[in-house]
């Protein structure tokens, strides 16, 4: 029970962020672009060091720990889930589509799940492998979908070149390399040279966290009666589908027993990650859809990570 308390004051500390950001924009504090430029400092800058400054530290065998395999697999079905049903059901857009199956498999794997993975499981580098995963593969095929789908027609080579265009996966990958070639030679960057990137990277969380709560003011989330059915389809498969998902392939698949099963589901709870919002604003389409499916997932999200402790633990 401490484990999960602790679990749940993380929570609070990312409730607390948000709250940050919605008074200042109620305050008017940075002004009409201080959401917008929060956003675009993240995704370009801070959020690129995180991701080397966190990849770079870990040992590279922890980074491609087999749980990835669950952590992938089941993040692809709940996408695909989706895709299914906004085809019979929602009949979104493109654009909207993508946000819908982004937001029903991205894991708050940072924020979130460093605590949890912290304080519930006892071992932070958990997270590794879902950090890699996503900024590896789900978040270079989402943005180049929202890339076509909001620019019109693009060519194969500017698809193929995609990925070279996106911060967080270069980051990422530059993490990976620094931890192979520490694990190779001993060698890693001198502090001077690392420490402004991780002070840097430091400040990726609580500007998309104070960017989301600014979003809230103004706006009344669940508001738009016509994407109701599917803000609520993405919590469901987000905090429910994808952990049972989780278990069966940890369980049956793969043979996990104990504390790895247990993390793998545990882990697949997590909420939908905050970046989500943070890429409908780069690309400017379906930002309530984004607003609202994170923030039901968050605050749902606990209860169901409450009942997954009690039930596996």
């Amino acid at each position: 029970m401490p484990g999960l308390l602790s679990a749940m004051e993380g929570f609070c500390v990312i409730g607390i962020v948000i709250a940050v950001g919605y008074v200042a924009a109620r305050m008017r504090i940075g002004g009409p672009q201080a959401q917008m430029v929060l956003n675009r400092f993240s995704f370009f800058v801070s959020s690129p060091c995180l991701m080397f400054a966190i990849l770079s530290k870990e040992p590279i065998f922890e980074i491609f720990h087999s749980s990835i395999i669950v952590a992938f697999f089941s993040a692809a079905l709940v996408g695909v889930i989706f895709i299914v049903l906004n085809r019979l059901f929602f009949h979104l857009g493109a654009a909207d589509a993508t946000i819908g199956a982004l937001n029903s498999l991205y894991l708050n794997s940072n924020n979130i799940g460093l605590p949890i993975a912290t304080y519930i499981l006892g071992n932070p580098a958990l997270v590794a492998p879902i950090l890699v995963m996503q900024q590896a593969v789900f978040t270079p095929v989402g943005l180049t979908v929202l890339d076509v789908t909001t620019k019109g027609k693009v060519s194969i080579k500017e698809i193929a070149k995609q990925p070279l265009h996106q911060p967080l996966l270069i980051g990422s990958l530059l993490g990976i390399v620094l931890s192979a070639v520490h694990a190779k030679t001993g060698w890693f960057l001198p502090n001077y040279l690392f420490d402004p990137i991780d002070m840097i990277g430091d400040s990726a969380v609580p500007m998309i966290l104070m960017a989301f709560g600014m979003s809230l003011h103004g706006t009344k989330p669940l508001q738009q009666k016509g994407d109701r059915p599917a803000i609520f389809t993405v919590a469901i498969l987000k905090n429910i589908v994808m952990p049972i998902i989780a278990f069966l392939l940890a369980y049956f698949v793969m043979g996990f027993r104990g504390p790895t099963l247990y993390a793998c589901v545990v882990l697949a709870a997590l909420p939908t990650g905050q970046n989500v919002y943070n890429y409908a604003a780069r690309y400017n389409v379906g930002l309530t859809f984004a607003r609202d499916g994170i923030l039901l997932s968050t605050m749902t999200s606990p209860i169901f990570i409450a009942i997954i402790a009690a039930v596996l633990s």
